[in-house]
């Protein structure tokens, strides 16, 4: 603008000048916004570039729920409250293994209108290691031969009698889980031990006479357990306080459930194969939230459903309960 009042002031004043510089540098300038308008414009036209694609998912992997079970009067509502927690857990398979010598209706019946993938075992306990009538539970421990039943399928052994009777590929991603079909899970639970390496642990609520049992964790590593009962355990965990990676429990194919384990040992009979306790990988908060408790259904009183038994009027047989 100097440069134009320069010239207007010396054309003003009768002096020559040179007015062609000025005259160009503006039409430069014009020149340079004209442009720039262009390109803008030009953008505004380009249609937008196509989303990136979003990276492959990692596929989740599967959780193997094994259940041992025995027909008993709760034995259905047991395993109905059961499968319908496994409903809500994506990318779940169970392993629903029966006590007895072949596949009962009840449980075949249950299994096909679950909805869930599964498999159906079945192996019945040798009479020696069974409990007598009015035996306390720890004298010999139950579901061992079906825990052992469901880790020999998964190994490729065979042995079912119902649903998905292929064990899982060479490769496959996943976890194995023992579920009693007595005990009440969180399906919050099963998101924290989906992606264990090795063996991972938890507390459980109401368990060995306390409110809850579980691992001590420092620094994100297990160094000690919270327990009452023989605490100089190998692990002294609770059988619904652990999942096992399912590549560890393929690579140590002798590696099982042993029916003559001292009381309380059983889970160490597992795990003393698998994992040092150093080793131990703590989920649910550092161990310090509880997502299972060992519940047990009351054993229901038939006095009146034996009264009328005795005089021809019980319950129809026919109505499964």
């Amino acid at each position: 603008m100097q440069g134009f009042r320069d010239s207007a002031t010396a054309l003003s004043s009768g002096q020559p000048c040179d007015c062609l510089p000025p005259l160009r540098a503006a039409a430069e300038q014009l020149r340079q916004k004209d442009l720039r308008i262009s390109q803008l414009q030009a953008e505004l036209r380009r249609p937008p570039p196509a989303p990136a694609q979003p990276p492959e998912p990692e596929v989740r992997p599967t959780i193997y729920v094994v259940t041992p079970t025995y027909a008993r009067l709760v034995q259905k509502a047991e395993l109905v409250r059961l499968s319908q927690t496994l409903s809500l857990v994506p990318r779940l398979h169970w392993l629903l293994v029966e006590d007895a010598e072949g596949p009962t209706p009840l449980v075949s019946g249950l299994l096909a209108a679950s909805g869930l993938l599964f498999t159906h075992l079945v192996v019945l306990t040798p009479k020696a290691q069974r409990l007598r009538e009015g035996e306390p539970g720890w004298v010999h421990p139950r579901g061992v031969e079906q825990r052992n039943k469901a880790l020999d399928w998964l190994r490729g052994r065979g042995g079912a009698v119902g649903g998905e009777k292929d064990p899982p590929p060479p490769g496959t991603q996943g976890v194995v889980y023992f579920a009693d079909d007595d005990n009440t899970y969180s399906r919050e639970l099963f998101e924290e031990m989906r992606w264990t390496r090795g063996v991972s642990v938890w507390p459980v609520g109401l368990v060995g006479g306390l409110r809850f049992e579980g691992p001590q964790v420092q620094d994100g590593r297990v160094v000690g357990f919270h327990t009452a009962w023989e605490p100089n355990r190998p692990f002294p965990v609770d059988m619904a306080g652990f999942a096992v990676a399912l590549p560890l429990l393929l690579a140590k194919p002798n590696a099982q459930f042993d029916s003559t384990a001292p009381r309380g040992h059983l889970e160490s009979s597992l795990l003393s194969h698998l994992v040092d306790p150093k080793d131990l990988e703590p989920r649910a908060a550092n161990c310090t939230r509880v997502l299972v408790w060992h519940t047990r259904t009351e054993k229901p009183k038939m006095k009146q459903e034996e009264q009328l038994q005795r005089q021809g009027r019980g319950s129809d047989p026919a109505v499964e309960v």
